[in-house]
């Protein structure tokens, strides 16, 4: 055991995005998850969308026990795509329960997401 993991305890596997390409795996990643959802939908050649990734990783890690965190792709599925009235990228969008409940578009901190998921989903024992 290294000095790090001894002090802090040991590294936690990061949590990678689930991707999603179609309308079918929409459904099951997002329509039916029990967890919230924030969706990424970037483009291969948007850099504020590259800027992104660390960002998301990172929110996925910390929140995993929260939120589901998915991408999507500009070069997913048009019925996708067309379904989510996506018109630039990166946008995020959030859903719960098979609802959206809000997109916001262009690069976020951290901090931001960190912010909107304690705000509208806080932990268990602060929802009693």
């Amino acid at each position: 055991m290294g000095l790090l993991s001894s002090l802090f305890g040991p590294k936690v596997p990061d949590v990678i995005p689930t991707s999603v390409r179609d309308l079918q795996s929409f459904q099951a990643e997002v329509l039916r998850s029990d967890k919230p959802v924030i969706i990424d939908v970037w483009g291969p050649s948007c850099g504020p969308c590259k800027a992104l990734v660390p960002v998301l990783v990172s929110v996925a890690t910390r929140h995993r026990e929260r939120v589901k965190v998915v991408e999507i792709s500009t070069e997913s599925e048009p019925a996708l795509l067309a379904k989510l009235g996506v018109r630039a990228t990166p946008t995020i969008l959030v859903f719960e329960g098979g609802e959206e409940l809000g997109r916001e578009v262009g690069y976020r901190p951290g901090s931001w997401f960190d912010q909107m998921i304690e705000a509208e989903f806080p932990p268990e024992e602060r929802r009693s």
